[in-house]
């Protein structure tokens, strides 16, 4: 739908840009040039935003080949799409990832067994630094690969209900484990005593 709407905006935009465009070269580069920063500056916040000016950039890029038809330009640019949102549509709801689910209980695992070794570490005064080292490696490693498991999971349709308060809990004791272990290092400023006993402890 973002893209849909992005798009369809911008080639209205496109239409209204076009003519201060067709003025010369320095005003079709200085809307190009215009339309690439507010691209850069959207796309990353807001999806249908940035394509609103992704799609006017991308058609007056044409027009530096030489002066085309808008009119042939927009209705290609919307049916296209379209075509493409609907093919994009179908495909995502008839081919599901059907193991997504048994990928998110072996992330949760491995990020507990993660956090288990490190909170292990952690528990002894004269703990390998090495292996310390390795132990926070490990975990933030696991962190990562649970989260970006449980959003892919979660963007597949038909699947059974993803664990998504095991998954939070998991995330946030996980986290606690890796700040005391980086604290332990002497990576962050110790906030006090008695903060490494308290950080890998479940909520």
């Amino acid at each position: 739908m973002q893209r849909v709407v992005g798009n369809v905006v911008g080639v209205l935009v496109f239409a209204a840009a076009v003519p201060l465009a067709h003025l010369g070269r320095t005003a079709l580069v200085l809307c190009c040039l215009a339309f690439s920063f507010g691209a850069e500056l959207l796309i990353s916040r807001n999806y249908w935003l940035g394509s609103v000016c992704v799609t006017p950039m991308a058609l007056l890029i044409t027009e530096f080949a030489g002066q085309q038809k808008p009119g042939e330009l927009v209705t290609e640019r919307v049916v296209d799409t379209v075509v493409g949102a609907v093919v994009g549509f179908v495909a995502a709801v008839a081919v599901t990832n059907r193991r997504a689910g048994d990928r998110v209980e072996h992330a949760l695992t491995t990020a507990d067994q993660a956090r288990e070794r490190a909170a292990r570490l952690l528990a002894e005064p004269d703990a390998d630094a090495a292996a310390l080292d390795t132990a926070r490696r490990g975990l933030a490693v696991a962190l990562i690969d649970l989260r970006a498991t449980a959003d892919a999971a979660a963007g597949e349709w038909w699947q059974p209900a993803l664990p998504e308060e095991r998954v939070v809990l998991t995330e946030q004791s996980g986290h606690r484990t890796l700040a005391a272990t980086v604290r332990r290092q002497g990576l962050l400023p110790d906030r006090g005593a008695g903060a490494e006993k308290t950080e890998d402890v479940r909520p």
